[in-house]
């Protein structure tokens, strides 16, 4: 599936795209702060591709005007999500490399993969999460009409090994559908 929106293109990740993945991934101000460690070489980006990357409804982010992926965006539904939700939910989650933070891509990105959560995938509620001052991740999330709903507190976080605080915020189809009215 490939989704467009007036600046970028949303595709599925190919393994060509591991020099771009790396470049981004390498630096220690996106990955920690999202959850997940930085990347080490451009190989250890292409074992991402494959086994992480490769999952359902999870898109490089590409600016239309090259192609080449500068972050990333996905809905992970059900029990496959982090948050263990039931079938017909999904977590949005996403991260774009530092010379694009700022841009408005992102809230770009996750508006259409909303769209496409609730009207292609038929989901009733999308979840989402930041992290204690992850306040760029915050930002996203209030502005694609995300609310909060609750806080995890002194969580283990498995893929870095550490104790975390998780903001968890909610948007469903009916509030979707209400903003768009407006």
């Amino acid at each position: 599936m490939i989704l467009q929106t007036e600046r970028l293109i949303l595709r599925p990740w190919e393994e060509a795209d591991a020099e771009s993945l790396y470049e981004y991934a390498k630096d220690p101000r996106v990955g920690p702060v999202a959850g997940w460690p930085v990347h080490v070489s451009v190989e250890n980006s292409r074992e991402v591709i494959r086994t992480v990357l490769s999952a359902p409804e999870n898109y490089a982010v590409c600016l239309k005007e090259d192609g080449r992926p500068v972050g990333c965006i996905a809905v992970t539904v059900g029990e496959a999500s982090n948050l263990k939700l039931p079938d017909g939910e999904g977590e949005l989650g996403y991260w774009i490399g530092v010379p694009f933070w700022g841009r408005g891509l992102i809230p770009e990105a996750a508006r259409e993969l909303i769209r496409r959560a609730f009207e292609d995938l038929g989901l009733a509620t999308l979840w989402c999460g930041y992290f204690e001052g992850n306040d760029k991740s915050r930002r996203v999330q209030e502005k694609c009409g995300f609310t909060y709903h609750h806080t995890n507190r002194d969580i283990h976080w498995k893929m870095m090994d550490d104790i975390r605080t998780e903001h968890i915020t909610r948007l469903t189809r009916a509030e979707w559908d209400a903003q768009r009215q407006r």
